[in-house]
């Protein structure tokens, strides 16, 4: 994604600065040549590493340091402040770095080192397999074949994917991209040359159809068998398809592709206005963007107060009035009882007027080709802490996953919690037998403005509210027992991450 515009603050390292300004913790932020630095002291050594996130381009400077870590406030990607490797995501590239010269009492940035993204492998408990194979081609899967080569592995790797388009960045589908403000280039994860550098055999429009565990091999449409020695199985979901009378029209759309986005996208560019069924995060910011295209947007949701089972009623009503104060028209409490490709009618009786129908009921996790191989599944694919299923060498990641989080059993349908699961698994699929504890994360967008949410808030039964959510500043703690679990902040960013470090186990 494009890197946004920043004026360089702080003092130029290059001109060198007193040893006495950089401190033992945090960092001294500052810039070289007009790009933002951070130059942090790490013991007796002194490191300078770019102060902008390769994610989209975050203050690193306003973000928090823990440790020899440094997080984005924005999306909370996590990076090394003594090499500038990309640890966490949702970035995979590396920070710049530069050398640091010491001379008298003054630290001066100098040359440009030259990057390096190779992570440090932790000591394997089993040999490394020769051929992994990952299923699926979304968020989990791209994280861990990245990880794979980054942290060495040399055998074969191959990537089944459904999808007819490479991974791609799918939060911005119904963001920016749905809005017509971010261009095509900005969407795949990476070019083809990525995939043909890391040698990974990247199979589009791939269908599994089989899994032989006994074999130790997947088969394909084609009926091509594919041998494994371990599987990242991460099918991720699939859009709810709700039995209403005209909702298999060909103007109804689902919003989970680059496909989908692209159908919607062209189909718009027709009409005049749009009904949304479903009021989640990806429906209110899918409405957000087709109302910066200047269409009459409808959101029909069975909630009176959208979002607040998730966010509690006072940030729900909040994100409700956003919506309608910038025109989008809600009806809440209410179902579609059926459309007739021009008008959609409700339970209520009431009647809207719809180009264009867009269903946003939910997802379910894709689980047939693990439960038809005999895998333990009840509302995704069951792991350990360490994201491996019931039989040993197969492990999965990302929406499909149910694993032990505290005391629940949970399935997390956030793109970041995906990646970083498929890191873990990439790890542990080497031997690593590491757990995953990563505190789940997700970012929301409506007209510019952003919500972070960290932690796993199922279940709470208490919300204190701090700060206005009129005013943009306020931060809801959700409670479950008198037990933090989660939390969502309005231009609270540095407190957002303060909290996911304070839920880390």
């Amino acid at each position: 994604m494009a890197q946004p515009d920043t004026v360089p603050t702080g003092p130029d390292l290059a001109q060198g600065v007193p040893l006495a300004s950089v401190p033992d913790t945090g960092v001294l932020a500052g810039h070289v040549d007009g790009a933002p630095v951070l130059l942090a002291r790490r013991g007796g050594d002194l490191f300078a590493v770019s102060g902008s996130c390769t994610h989209y381009g975050g203050p690193l400077a306003e973000g928090l340091v823990v440790g020899d870590e440094v997080h984005c406030p924005w999306h909370h990607a996590c990076f090394s402040l003594r090499t500038g490797i990309a640890l966490k995501a949702p970035a995979f590239a590396a920070l710049a770095t530069w050398q640091v010269e010491i001379v008298g009492d003054r630290a001066f940035v100098r040359a440009q080192s030259a990057p390096s993204d190779s992570v440090a492998a932790p000591a394997p408990t089993r040999e490394y397999p020769g051929r992994i194979v990952i299923v699926g081609g979304g968020a989990a899967a791209f994280a861990a074949a990245q990880r794979l080569r980054q942290l060495g592995f040399a055998g074969t790797l191959t990537m089944l994917s459904a999808d007819s388009a490479p991974p791609c960045d799918r939060p911005n589908l119904s963001k920016d991209y749905l809005a017509g403000t971010a261009p095509e280039e900005w969407i795949p994860l990476q070019g083809p040359e990525f995939y043909s550098e890391q040698r990974i055999d990247l199979r589009l429009a791939c269908e599994v159809t089989g899994l032989d565990t006994g074999l130790r091999q997947v088969t394909i449409r084609s009926g091509e068998p594919i041998g494994y020695d371990a599987l990242l199985l991460a099918t991720g979901a699939e859009p709810v398809r709700l039995p209403v009378p005209g909702f298999d029209l060909p103007n109804v759309y689902l919003l989970r592709s680059l496909g989908d986005a692209r159908a919607i996208i062209a189909a718009v560019g027709h009409a005049t206005s749009v009904a949304l069924i479903g009021a989640g995060f990806i429906g209110l910011e899918a409405a957000a963007a087709l109302r910066s295209r200047g269409l009459e947007v409808h959101v029909v949701a069975m909630e009176d107060v959208p979002m607040a089972r998730v966010l509690g009623h006072e940030l729900g009503h909040f994100l409700t009035e956003l919506h309608a104060t910038n025109g989008v028209v809600f009806h809440l409490q209410t179902t579609a009882t059926g459309f007739d490709g021009k008008t959609l009618s409700l339970s209520d009786r009431s009647r809207i007027r719809a180009d264009v129908l867009i269903v946003g009921a939910g997802v379910r996790p894709c689980t047939a080709l693990a439960a038809a191989a005999g895998l333990a599944v009840e509302d995704g694919i069951l792991v350990d802490a360490q994201l491996q299923t019931s039989l040993p060498g197969i492990f999965a990641a990302g929406d499909v996953a149910r694993y032990r989080h505290g005391a629940d059993l949970v399935r997390v349908e956030h793109w970041v919690h995906a990646q970083r699961q498929g890191q873990a698994a990439a790890a542990n699929l080497l031997g690593a037998a590491q757990p995953f504890t990563d505190v789940p994360f997700f970012w929301t967008h409506h007209y510019g403005l952003d919500l972070r949410y960290v932690g796993h808030g199922n279940g709470w039964d208490e919300v204190s509210l701090d700060g206005s959510p009129a005013a943009h500043d306020c931060t809801a703690r959700y409670f479950r027992a008198g037990q933090l679990v989660a939390a969502a902040s309005l231009g609270r960013d540095l407190e957002n991450l303060a909290i996911e470090a304070q839920l880390q186990p």
